[in-house]
């Protein structure tokens, strides 16, 4: 799992917050603490995908496009992190059984993992992150 996947959550549960305004990239970094930079790759991915919407100019900026209820975490970490399980192989001697064997073991053991995770990520929608953080306030 990598950061985007965490900034993207971060992303859209600030901008499920504000479900009548836009939210600048500027505003969304300083929520996370990142660069603005940062948020703009991740922005530029929920855009692309659709979950947000942007508007440029004067009083543009984000906002969450969908309904919380149908957008689940798993939604999510398939468009930023599918296949960051996959463990990194070093080049291995393939003449040994080991070694011409153990990337494709590995590789169907993480894969596995994966899939597992993916089921239980998809039991939680951005509704239930949106309401577990407006809890905490």
């Amino acid at each position: 799992m990598n950061s985007d996947f965490t900034l993207a959550i971060h992303s859209l549960t600030y901008l499920a917050l504000q479900p009548d305004r836009m939210s600048t990239s500027d505003a969304i970094s300083e929520s996370a603490g990142v660069h603005p930079v940062r948020i703009r790759k991740v922005l530029s991915l929920l855009k692309k995908h659709e979950f947000i919407k942007s508007k440029e100019g004067t009083g543009g900026g984000f906002i969450f496009a969908l309904d919380l209820n149908k957008v689940n975490l798993w939604d999510i970490y398939k468009i930023t992190s599918e296949g960051a399980l996959k463990p990194k192989c070093p080049e291995s001697n393939h003449k040994c059984i080991v070694g011409a064997n153990m990337q494709s073991v590995l590789c169907s053991i993480f894969l596995g993992a994966e899939e597992h995770l993916g089921e239980y990520l998809k039991d939680y929608t951005m509704k239930e992150v949106v309401n577990l953080v407006s809890k905490r306030l």
